[in-house]
C-alpha cells in the first residue's frame, strides 16, 4: 500500500467530485458531500491539512478503495 500524501480539504473535495460526490451543505468547518448513486454522505473537515487518520476515515466513508483514490490525485 502506498503512503497517503498530506492533502487539504479543498483537494479532497475535488477528488471526491470525480467520484460523483457534490457538496450539499456546510456546518461550521465541516463540508458534507453527497453521492446520489451510492446514497452516501461524507463529511470533510475544512482544514488546510488533513491528518492521515482523517483522510483514511473519509476514504472509508466514501466506500472507495485507497488505490482508486490515489489514482485520481
Amino acid at each position: 500500500m502506498s503512503k497517503l500524501p498530506v492533502l487539504s480539504a479543498n483537494k479532497v473535495v475535488k477528488v471526491l467530485g470525480k467520484f460523483s460526490f457534490y457538496p450539499v451543505r456546510q456546518t461550521g468547518s465541516h463540508i458534507h458531500l453527497y453521492n446520489d448513486d451510492r446514497n452516501l454522505v461524507v463529511t470533510v473537515p475544512n482544514h488546510r491539512e488533513l491528518a492521515k487518520g482523517t483522510l483514511i476515515s473519509i476514504i472509508k466513508q466514501a466506500k472507495i478503495r485507497r488505490d482508486e483514490f490515489l489514482a485520481e490525485l
